[in-house]
């Protein structure tokens, strides 16, 4: 069943905007150099990073790619894209689908997906897609964030929202986190003959300059917009900071654990 665009992660173009000048230094970015290292990625591979997004992990995978590998970026928000196009013009950025990815068979030496999967419509088929397009010997990595008990920080978040806003609106920001319970992940990848992988959960940080930063880029940089207007986010910003007040330290900036899991599967 397709989800509805909070909970698929589709955003817009001031969204993807704000999502890239702030959410990949504060969140994402730290993600893309683990993620290169766990597809083993070097000089000379071919590669495709799937739901790339603005294009982190991308342009961090070109770096050790060079000087004669290749990469594709795509992804199914064409604001993400225009972002990612205009940080990289040079990469080959690609608007599609990743349960219907248009490559051929063994066609990559790697397919990277950081924190994509949770987001697919029918993640089983993506999996297979992703596995499709390898070639023997190719390495599939991709991330996905860890339950999100296991950061606290949203963990508030979201239960703050809930009590403001209803249970809806929390649910877009709770949706990252849906593959966050090992045994589900392992059924899925199971279900998609990655049942072998290898799995990890090294511990990230989320940093935000204050809780009204964070709380403007959850609302203004995710899928929030929709459900927290101009008033309501002043409303949000005010509790945030009464009752998250133990994630800041004494110069207000926020800081917590952010966990991930950590998804490599072989070829052959």
């Amino acid at each position: 069943m397709p989800m509805n665009e909070a909970a698929a992660g589709q955003i817009s173009r001031s969204a993807a905007e704000i999502y890239d000048e702030f959410f990949v230094p504060a969140l994402f970015g730290q993600w893309a150099a683990p993620l290169c290292d766990a597809a083993g990625l070097g000089p000379g591979n071919e590669v495709l990073d799937v739901a790339c997004g603005s294009g982190a992990t991308t342009r961090e995978a070109a770096s050790r790619i060079r000087p004669d590998g290749s990469i594709i970026g795509l992804d199914r928000n064409g604001a993400m894209l225009a972002i990612a196009r205009s940080r990289m013009p040079e990469c080959e950025w690609t608007e599609g689908r990743a349960e219907a990815l248009p490559f051929a068979d063994d066609a990559f030496d790697a397919v990277l997906c950081q924190f994509g999967l949770m987001f697919f419509d029918d993640r089983t088929k993506a999996l297979k897609e992703m596995r499709r397009v390898l070639r023997p010997d190719g390495r599939l990595a991709l991330s996905v964030w860890d339950e999100v008990g296991k950061s606290p920080g949203y963990a508030g978040m979201i239960a703050l929202i809930e009590a403001m806003f209803g249970r809806e609106s929390a649910e877009s920001l709770r949706a990252p986190f849906a593959l966050g319970d090992i045994a589900r992940l392992r059924e899925l990848l199971a279900a998609a003959d990655l049942g072998d992988a290898i799995v990890t959960t090294p511990v990230g940080t989320a940093r935000f300059p204050s809780i009204r930063e964070w709380v403007r880029m959850d609302v203004r940089g995710w899928t929030l917009a929709e459900f927290i207007d101009d008033a309501g986010f002043e409303e949000l910003v005010t509790a945030a900071e009464k009752e998250l007040i133990a994630f800041a330290g004494p110069d207000g900036a926020v800081k917590f654990p952010a966990p991930a899991h950590i998804v490599v599967w072989r070829h052959g």
